[in-house]
């Protein structure tokens, strides 16, 4: 059912298809469930906070592109970063409408489009390119101080993506991409030929290295980007690559403290191909489900973290963000306005459809 632009402004929905509202579209929900960047149907860039029914409770303006959102649960703290490689962020509260606060990367450095809050939400960490020394470093903003600059931490890589912190508190997972990029030349990967991609474990606190595990060999042309963590405490990745479309492998994987990067097994014949591109990850609320958005090929993949085996994929044009939703389900965003939510199994439970709206790469879950 369509709606007007009018409409969708006053905060009305509309249902695509005939599936059954399920319990994430309950009558009279009202907290925010979820933020994603956004862009408006004339060309302005947005972050939007919307509620479990696909209402619009909230917007928030950018001067450009928006990639991922970091929050702090307990304190509603938010905070966007322009996608790479751009130079901005933008934080504000969910619970009150003040004016947000903008800051910008020091001189030298741009933001790759992720950051992650400490456990207590004092400091905000963000993945950073030292253009001049071709390093990547975590950047470290005190909240407390309107997200000024204190200090840094090398990410033992290049071209850091996505940052976690991991479930113990004190560990950052990054994804080290291993592409340099500059601002003067927009998104192109400068060292295709040397790229070294990586997973790197840092202390949050001292930035000392725990662990790192490289992509070597056959894989080194496989960049991390996107990571999560399941309930047994491993670290899965999902991959971009770069190599030549004909020698694509596995893009999805997990390695542990301990434990060596592992890619999943080839799901069964016949499925179909996810182009070489993984978009966003996300593990289920019960930790046990990773799903895979893979936005070029316009499906999701979900695995079981214990068996490492491809469960089942669903098809959604240009889907991109993930999130959990109940115990195992997933709502999964795409660059038509499209909310779904659906199950591990690749049922549909419910969608709806923002006109004007085309969301960005990344779904945040807030309750």
């Amino acid at each position: 059912m369509a709606i007007d632009r009018r409409s969708f402004l006053l905060g009305t929905i509309a249902f695509v298809g005939s599936a059954p509202l399920g319990r994430a579209f309950a009558a009279g929900a009202s907290e925010v469930a979820f933020v994603s960047a956004a862009r408006r149907a004339g060309g302005d860039f947005c972050v939007l906070l919307l509620r479990a029914d696909g209402t619009v409770v909230r917007e928030v303006p950018l001067s450009g592109r928006g990639h991922d959102i970091a929050i702090h649960r307990l304190s509603g703290r938010v905070a966007v970063f322009a996608r790479r490689p751009g130079t901005f962020a933008v934080a504000f509260d969910l619970r009150s409408a003040t004016p947000p606060h903008i800051f910008t990367a020091s001189e030298g450095r741009h933001y790759y489009g992720h950051g992650a809050f400490s456990g207590d939400g004092r400091l905000l960490y963000a993945s950073e390119n030292d253009i001049e020394g071709e390093r990547g470093v975590i950047g470290i903003y005190d909240v407390a101080r309107n997200y000024k600059k204190i200090g840094e931490h090398s990410s033992y890589g290049v071209g850091p993506h996505e940052i976690l912190l991991l479930a113990d508190g004190k560990t950052l997972a990054v994804g080290n991409g291993g592409l340099d990029t500059v601002p003067d030349a927009g998104r192109v990967n400068l060292n295709l030929d040397s790229m070294e991609p990586s997973l790197a474990l840092v202390d949050a606190a001292s930035g000392k290295l725990i662990a790192k595990h490289a992509m070597t060999g056959d894989l080194k042309s496989l960049s991390i980007r996107h990571v999560t963590e399941d309930a047994a405490g491993l670290i899965w990745f999902g991959g971009q690559w770069e190599g030549a479309p004909s020698e694509t492998p596995q893009i999805v994987g997990s390695a542990g403290r301990d434990r060596e990067l592992r890619l999943i097994a080839p799901p069964a014949s016949g499925a179909p191909d996810l182009r070489g591109y993984i978009g966003s990850m996300a593990v289920s609320a019960d930790g046990r489900i990773i799903a895979a958005s893979a936005p070029k090929a316009g499906h999701i993949l979900y695995v079981d973290s214990q068996t490492a085996k491809v469960i089942s994929q669903s098809a959604l044009k240009d889907v991109c963000g993930i999130a959990p939703e109940g115990v195992e389900d997933f709502a999964a965003s795409n660059g038509f306005g499209v909310v779904r939510y659906e199950t591990p199994r690749a049922s549909i439970i419910s969608e709806v459809e923002l006109r004007d709206i085309a969301f960005d790469n990344h779904l945040r879950r807030v309750v």
